[in-house]
Parts: structure tokens; C-alpha cells; sequence
């Protein structure tokens, strides 16, 4: 098969630049003038009607060059702007402009005066830039361009390429429909319209294929590029209304996502889930083995709250499916909750309030308590039970603690060796236990009698931790004074009617699983999940991963990384060297991280390489999943 020799010509502005240099020039000509703002926009606006074919070019260019004002001078600080602005991913991809120089055209409406510094960088001489010039009185002001230079002129691109008269397969990359028309001429034969900086419809309905980036168009070509799969082919799934900035954090590293406000069931989401990379949930989107099944291309879930009952986590391992949680950052709004509910209950408020939005004055100090100088009693001394321990203190009660695991005592708390010693000594029981299944009605009616006459339950974890029958026979006989509950055993999909039979209760607040739902909280987790979902996308990193070996990977540098997911069996590290040792690869660092049923395996190579050695390495026994990337 005989290779098509290709030619590449580049637009220049808001393709090899974020930015439209006119623009740019005008904000430093114009910076301290009052008419700025007015000046911008109206330059802004006829440059879009020259880009999108609604006025000549010509006459584009005399206007904006009439309100810019600009000077010899003004061009170097110009250029100096420019290299600070050029796309993210051609900067990213500068090797390819390097070695393949030869082949590479810039066709621009701009001007050689900025353009020829800024692409020399990048290995593209001046004798294959192609734009206009300006013309200069004799004082250095800017007033016009050369106006016998075809690309002054309407459709000159198409002009310049014809004399061009380039050798090949011609593939023009612009963000604008000026440079579509080389392609409607036929003197290009491929259009690609490029949308990192600026989507311009009128382009991209008549591009041979629409470019988010250029790993994007390398991709296509098969040419060389900084990373082995372009971001915006990875998709993702956000369920569940999570916070916007998930959405912005991914879409701003280049992944294609798409926001659903609402979780979905399991027939829709085994529909839906097919072809997706990366899904995001909350606590109701339940990812089952058939969902998981279903989920053909499916590398990481990402769990936008603390529990991760609601995946199989283990079936999830087996399809080499990593899932990640947000243990800490709701942490401060549960605690703060916790706190408020305790005085809330003690005082007795939510029944003074509910006697007054019904129009009755009942002014009574009885049952109404202090804080201080009372035992709190915290089941699960986790991350949450901790800080809930020390915020107590800090208010004056007396904390003790119970948990299974051996856990050190912050502050003043004092341990329980058993939970009927915690509930026996306690003015207030909260509860922050874990969705293990061992813990379903873990607070029944035994658990309820241990507790002290009058004392108080607050439950901020799992809806299944306590028996809601039980519960609510212990409020109605007054054997417990009160009751906070933001967590039930069955909950909705969706906001709309729910019932339970605490409602209506005396000095019971009830809650519809807010305990994490805080602004603050919201937008921590809307930070931390991404990340964690970025890193092992990008570089493979595992850390803190709730159902896979944790592995922290050095930054990758000038080397290609294997990623080998496998069921952890004998000898299988010795077939994956032995693929390894075959096809003569130079390993320059390798990590492994196994469980009792997993392991996984990265691998860093040197960037030259037999492509073969990849399907050899999937083909290897028990492999769940291989990956590439550079």
C-alpha cells in the first residue's frame, strides 16, 4: 500500500492561537481610552462577519485596521502576547510541528509582521507563511495593508492555495468558514473545522470532520501526538444533578461530558451506559452487574457522595472498573448538621416552632436543656465521628465513642468497649456508621431499651441502621425524648411525595438526606471526585480507589505506559515481561499493585516501539483490561 503524501495548511488565528491578534492589538492600543469596551466589541463584530463570509475580507480588513490606531511599536509587545496564548493542544503537540515541518502551511488573513515570529517556533519557516502585510506611514503608524497581496482580497485564500499548486492529499485546519472554502473550491480536499478556541457553526455544518483540539485531528490522521487517545472521544455520564463544576472541571481538561439531573433506572441506564468511559453518580443510580455488563467501554465510576452501596463494587473490580468516592469532603457540613440538631432537640425548638407557625404562643422552659455538661455518645469514629467529637467538646459535653475498629481518642472522648456501654451513658446518640449490610436494623428495639429514658437518636449515615418501626414505638411511649432522621431505608428517585410513619411526631426532625447537601460540600466534591477520575484517565494513578489496588505513579516523562488489568493469578508477571522481553522493550520504570483477586500492573517504555507488542499484551491469559498511554 502506497503511502498518500499529505500537505497540512493552518489558520492562524483562534486555531494556532486561542485568540484573534486584531483583537489583541486593539485591548493594548485602545487600554486607558473610555471608548475601549465600544471599540473592542465593534472590531470583534466585523472581524465574525469576515470569518463567516458575510462581508468581503477587503472591506473587514480596512475597517478594523481604521479603529485600531496602532503603531510600529505596538508589534512586539504583540508577539509577546501571542506566545502566551497559543492553543493548549498545538502547544502540547509541538513535536508534530517540528518533524513535520516540510509539510506544513500557514494560510492566514492575519499578518506576517506577527505571525512569522510566533510559528518559527514552532519549526514553520517564513517562506511557508502565507498572509498579508501591513503598509506604515513615516512615523511607524499602521495605516492599511498591502492591497496587491491576494489574501487582501475576497476568497483569497482560495487564490493563494491555487498557486500554491501543493503536491498530495491537502488537508486545510481553520476555525473559520474562509477557510472552508479552499475545500468547496476543490482545491482542498479536506476541511477540518477547528473548535478548541471558537465553535462557529457555519464552519463546523460543512467541515469534512469538526476538531476539538488537534490530538483530535492528529488522531484521525494516525500522525504522531502527545497523547495516545484524543479526550473529547471519552465520554461521560453525569447523573443526579451533581454540582456544575464537575461538569466544567472535566469538560475544561477536554472530555466530552453530559449532565442528567435526574438518576435513572436500571433498564434506561444499561441502554444508556454503552459507549460511555466515565460515569458519574450520587446515592440513587443503582450500577448493578447487568448495568456493568452492559457498560462496553466503561474504565471508572465515580461516586459524587461517600457510600458505594449503590455499586456492586466487586463485580465492578472483575470488569476492571475502578470506583472512586468523596470520603472526606462532605465531612464539615454533616458535622455541622449533627451539631445543630443536637441543640435543636435539646431546646425542644422544632415543637415551639411548629406551635407558632400554627398560632400558638407557648413560652416553656420545659424539657428545654443545655448542651453543655451532657454525654454525647458517637457510633463510628470514622471521619466524620472524629470531627463531630471534637466540635462537641468545643461546646462543653462529654463525648464517648464506640467503633469496631480501634480507633484513637481525640481530645477528651472516651472509648466504649461495647455499644451497650455507649448507649447506657449517653443524654445523645448519633449515629456514623458505614453501608456495610451486617449494620441493617444495627438500631432496633433491644439497642432503643438500653438507651436512656429521655434520650436522644439522631441518625445522619444509612437509612437501614435503624428500625423506623421500632423507632417510632420508642418516641410514641416517650421511652426516647426525640429523634432526628435525614436517612430512611427506602428513599425516592426524585423529589415528590414521601411517607413515613415518624411524621407528625413530637420533637422529631425530619430531613430528606441533606446531611452532605451543602453549597460548600457540593462544590468540594465536585472537585475532588474529577480529579481523581483525571488522574487515572490520564496517568493511571489508583489513590484512594474504594475497590482496587491503590497505586501512586511517578509524572510520566517522554515515555509511552502500558496499564495491564489481570486476575491475579500465578506466573501471570512472568507472561507479561515475557511479551515484553519479546518485542525487545526498553522498560524505564514499572509498578504493580495486586489484591486477593487482582492486580494491575503499569509499565513505562520508551517511546519507540513495535505496535504489535500491544495486541500480544491483551492477549495475554487472564487479562481484564490493557490500555496505552502517551
Amino acid at each position: 500500500m502506497i503511502e498518500v503524501a499529505r500537505k497540512y495548511v493552518f489558520d492562524f488565528d483562534s486555531t494556532l492561537t486561542r485568540v484573534e491578534a486584531l483583537d489583541v492589538l486593539a485591548e493594548m492600543t485602545l487600554h486607558g481610552k473610555s471608548s475601549k469596551d465600544e471599540i473592542i466589541a465593534e472590531i470583534q463584530h466585523i472581524t465574525n462577519l469576515g470569518i463567516d463570509g458575510d462581508i468581503s475580507f477587503t472591506e473587514s480588513l480596512e475597517r478594523r485596521i481604521r479603529l485600531l490606531k496602532a503603531h510600529r511599536d505596538d508589534l512586539d509587545g504583540l508577539v509577546s502576547e501571542l506566545r502566551q496564548k497559543i492553543s493548549k493542544s498545538i502547544a502540547a503537540n509541538k513535536e508534530f510541528f517540528e518533524e513535520f515541518s516540510e509539510d506544513i502551511y500557514v494560510i492566514s488573513c492575519g499578518f506576517k509582521e506577527f505571525i512569522d515570529p510566533i510559528v518559527a517556533e514552532y519549526n514553520i519557516p517564513s517562506e511557508r507563511v502565507y498572509a498579508n502585510t501591513f503598509t506604515f506611514d513615516e512615523e511607524g503608524n499602521i495605516i492599511g495593508f498591502d492591497e496587491e497581496n491576494v489574501l487582501a482580497t475576497h476568497n483569497g485564500k482560495i487564490e493563494c492555495l491555487k498557486q500554491l499548486d501543493l503536491d498530495g492529499e491537502v488537508q486545510v485546519i481553520g476555525d473559520g468558514y474562509s477557510d472552508y472554502v479552499m475545500r468547496e473550491a476543490g482545491i482542498a480536499h479536506k476541511f477540518f473545522a477547528y473548535t478548541e478556541n471558537v465553535h462557529r457553526e457555519k464552519a463546523a455544518d460543512n467541515a469534512d470532520h469538526v476538531a476539538p483540539n488537534l490530538d483530535e485531528f492528529l488522531f484521525v490522521n494516525d500522525l504522531p501526538r502527545k497523547i495516545s487517545y484524543p479526550k473529547n472521544r471519552i465520554k461521560i455520564l453525569l447523573l443526579e444533578n451533581v454540582h456544575h463544576d464537575a461538569f466544567d472541571n472535566l469538560s475544561e481538561d477536554g472530555f466530552a461530558v453530559e449532565m442528567v439531573k435526574h438518576s435513572i433506572p436500571e433498564e434506561e441506564l444499561i441502554e444508556k451506559i454503552k459507549g460511555i468511559h466515565v460515569l458519574g453518580i450520587r446515592s440513587k443510580t443503582q450500577v448493578t452487574q447487568k448495568v456493568l455488563d452492559a457498560a462496553d467501554k466503561l474504565l471508572v465510576v465515580g461516586a459524587f457522595c461517600i457510600g458505594t452501596k449503590q455499586i456492586d463494587l466487586e463485580y465492578a473490580k472483575k470488569r476492571g472498573v475502578v470506583v472512586f468516592n468523596a470520603p472526606y469532603s462532605n465531612t464539615r457540613s454533616v458535622v455541622e448538621m449533627a451539631i445543630g440538631q443536637i441543640i435543636m432537640l435539646m431546646r425542644n425548638i422544632f415543637t415551639r416552632s411548629t406551635e407558632i407557625h400554627q398560632g400558638q404562643w407557648n413560652k416553656t422552659a420545659t424539657n428545654a436543656h443545655e448542651v453543655r455538661g451532657k454525654n454525647l455518645g458517637i457510633v463510628g469514629y470514622g471521619n466524620i465521628g472524629k470531627q463531630l467529637s471534637v466540635l462537641a467538646e468545643a461546646i462543653g459535653m462529654r463525648v464517648y465513642y464506640y467503633d469496631v475498629a480501634d480507633r484513637l481518642a481525640l481530645g477528651n472522648a472516651k472509648r466504649c468497649a461495647t455499644l451497650e456501654d455507649l448507649l447506657s451513658v449517653s443524654d445523645v446518640v448519633s449515629l456514623h456508621i458505614d453501608d456495610n449490610k451486617a449494620n441493617e436494623n444495627f438500631i432496633g428495639e433491644r439497642e432503643i431499651n438500653q438507651m436512656r429514658d429521655g434520650a436522644l437518636l439522631i441518625n445522619l449515615s444509612r437509612g437501614f441502621v435503624v428500625n423506623i418501626p421500632d423507632l417510632a414505638a420508642a418516641l410514641k411511649s416517650e421511652k426516647l425524648g426525640g429523634a432526628a432522621i435525614d436517612v430512611y431505608p427506602s428513599e425516592p428517585r426524585s423529589n415528590g411525595q414521601f411517607i413515613t410513619e415518624l411524621q407528625g411526631l413530637s420533637n422529631v426532625i425530619l430531613t430528606p438526606h441533606i446531611g452532605g447537601s451543602t453549597e460548600e460540600a457540593q462544590k468540594d466534591i465536585a472537585s475532588f471526585v474529577p480529579n481523581k477520575i483525571m488522574d487515572y484517565v490520564n496517568s493511571g494513578n489508583t489513590v484512594d480507589a474504594v475497590n482496587f489496588p491503590n497505586i501512586r505513579l511517578p509524572q510520566q516523562n517522554n515515555a509511552h505506559r502500558f496499564l495491564h488489568i489481570h486476575k491475579n493469578v500465578p506466573g501471570i508477571m512472568a507472561h507479561i515481561n515475557e511479551v515484553l522481553a519479546r518485542y525487545n522493550m526498553n522498560i524505564t520504570g514499572q509498578y504493580l499493585s495486586t489484591d486477593n483477586e487482582l492486580g494491575y500492573v503499569i509499565t513505562d517504555i520508551d517511546k519507540d516501539y513495535d505496535k504489535e507488542v500491544t495486541k500480544a499484551l491483551k492477549n495475554v491469559e487472564n487479562t481484564i483490561k490493557f490500555r496505552v498511554l502517551y
